[in-house]
Parts: C-alpha cells; structure tokens; sequence
C-alpha cells in the first residue's frame, strides 16, 4: 500500500448496516509512502498512527 499526505484511507465495515471508517493521511511514517501513516478519523477527529489491514483501501488525492 502507498499513500501521500492528503489522501483517504477507507476502511470496510465488517457487519452488516455498520458503515466504513474513513481517516484523512496526515504524515506518512513509512519509505516510499509506505504504513505507518498518522490519520485524522473522519467521524470523531481522533488522530493517531494507523497501519491498515486487508479491509483498508487509499483513495488517492487528485493532483492540482
């Protein structure tokens, strides 16, 4: 997985009628846009370091 600042990691719900999370790419911690990545939640602000899983996709930001 590869992400830059700006993007969004979405990450799939696992039962049904529970939604995705989604968190916005603050810093990424690891080479070559590389996990860790320090994320802000997008539904309840909480920052911290994150490293997806299986059930997480990066939904690049488009470039200007």
């Amino acid at each position: 997985m590869r992400a830059a600042i700006g993007d969004k990691i979405v990450v799939r719900s696992h039962r049904v009628g529970e939604h995705a999370r989604e968190a916005i790419i603050l810093a990424v911690e690891g080479p070559d846009g590389g996990p860790p990545y320090r994320v802000r939640w997008n539904d309840d602000g909480h920052e911290g370091v994150f490293f997806p899983g299986a059930d997480a996709v990066v939904e690049h930001y488009p470039a200007a």
